[in-house]
């Protein structure tokens, strides 16, 4: 599966859509009030993907593991400590509300993060590689 972001702005429009292999969605993600860029940072995104990763993957493997999920909070959290400096202390919390045991919940969120795809490749330290456009 092929994931895919593309960021389009300008002074009149900032435009984001994302793409899961052929299935394209456009976000609504506000600009900036200087009309320079978006006014939610890279940060943010990049802590709102683990939480969203884990929240996803929490039903994911709820289901596969016949756990009832009446609702997930996930919290993730990153400090940036200046300009070009990589995140520290990247943490996140979650907490299930369920009919299911204590014990079944804690094993659906040992697995989960254990096959959370985003905080694996944060884990793993994926290469970036900027390409020239083409």
């Amino acid at each position: 599966m092929n994931i895919s972001a593309t960021v389009r702005h300008n002074a009149a429009r900032y435009d984001v859509e994302v793409r899961t292999g052929a299935t394209a969605q456009a976000l609504i993600v506000p600009a900036k009030t200087s009309g320079e860029g978006s006014a939610v940072s890279g940060g943010e995104f990049l802590v709102l993907a683990l939480a969203t990763c884990y929240c996803n993957d929490l039903y994911r493997e709820a289901r596969r593991l016949r756990i009832p999920i009446d609702g997930v909070e996930v919290q993730a959290s990153a400090r940036f400590a200046g300009i070009g400096l990589a995140a520290t202390d990247i943490r996140y919390t979650a907490s299930v509300n369920s009919p299911a045991s204590p014990e079944a919940i804690s094993a659906l969120l040992r697995e989960t993060d254990a096959v959370a795809e985003v905080q694996n490749t944060l884990r793993k330290g994926v290469p970036v590689v900027r390409q020239s456009a083409s």
